[in-house]
């Protein structure tokens, strides 16, 4: 059988993330098996590194899928975690949720103690998995009509403003909810002063940004300049001063490998030749699969 066309990646971890990898590769209870370019997988190994839980770091390649990785999850993708009593868990927003529940002396809290405000928090992670990053993905991987040509160029072009401002809107419509929610509105955080599972969730994808300025020319990412974002310009630098706390926070920054790395993976999805799971479930407009 020929190799998954995406199977070829750089093998490990680098930069801040190698060192962590280092860190923790001896054998622990915990086990999370995980391929170091994947944003899904930087979701729970943020939140492994936030709340202090030892484990075990286990790289592997989902294009080429080990035994030991189908054994734990059937569909051999990552992340997955072995609990300390051998039983699988995947899919990042429940692991997220599960390293909340079972590590609460772990570190801070990442989720609060009242009842509705737990709940706000998961009606906006499930925004984040379901509106936010399909979006970042429609945008990513949108490709001109096939033959545009010249004289095709501005309908290519308004094609591209079209998934960009989708994009653009899910942001907005997050940054207004930060903006007008008591305790979160001067931030940095969804919250506050301190992060939740919500920026946990979506982090891996706003520290992925860069890949539109890029890769999606003429007009990039979009985001307004400081100043220049006109009626809706404190909602902008709402997103803005939320974006740089997380980028900043070293539960994030140091599980993130050079760039140069995630350059040909995200080449690939800007030309719509990757052939991932979350990249095929864009090419058929479906979410997250």
């Amino acid at each position: 059988m020929p190799p998954h066309p995406d199977s070829n990646l750089h093998p490990a971890a680098t930069g801040p993330a190698a060192s962590i990898v280092a860190a923790h590769s001896s054998p622990a209870p915990l086990k999370l098996y995980s391929g170091w370019f994947c944003p899904f997988v930087q979701c729970v190994w943020s939140v492994l590194e936030e709340k202090q839980i030892p484990y075990q770091y286990i790289e592997v390649n989902p294009y080429n899928k080990p035994p030991s990785l189908l054994a734990l999850n059937p569909r051999g993708l990552v992340p997955t975690l072995e609990a300390p009593n051998g039983k699988p868990l995947y899919e990042s927003n429940v692991v997220c949720e599960f390293l909340e529940e079972a590590y609460a002396d772990c570190g801070a809290r990442l989720l609060p103690e009242d009842a509705y405000e737990r709940a706000r928090c998961r009606i906006w992670m499930d925004y984040c998995s379901s509106r936010i990053v399909p979006a970042f993905h429609r945008f990513l991987q949108w490709q001109p009509p096939a033959g545009a040509g010249d004289a095709e160029g501005g309908s290519a072009a308004d094609g591209l403003a079209i998934v960009r401002e989708e994009f653009l809107k899910t942001l907005k419509d997050f940054a207004a909810e930060m903006l007008t929610t008591t305790g979160s509105s001067s931030g940095p955080f969804f919250l506050g002063t301190q992060p939740s599972l919500v920026d946990f969730v979506i982090a891996p994808w706003i520290v992925r940004l860069w890949v539109f300025d890029t890769f999606k020319q003429p007009g990039g990412l979009g985001i307004p300049a400081a100043g220049e974002g006109g009626a809706d310009e404190a909602v902008w630098e709402r997103l803005r001063v939320w974006k740089a706390a997380i980028e900043e926070r070293p539960s994030v920054r140091d599980t993130l490998s050079e760039r140069e790395h995630y350059l040909p993976i995200y080449k690939r999805y800007a030309d719509d030749t990757a052939m991932s799971e979350l990249a095929k479930a864009s090419r058929k407009g479906r979410g997250v699969p």
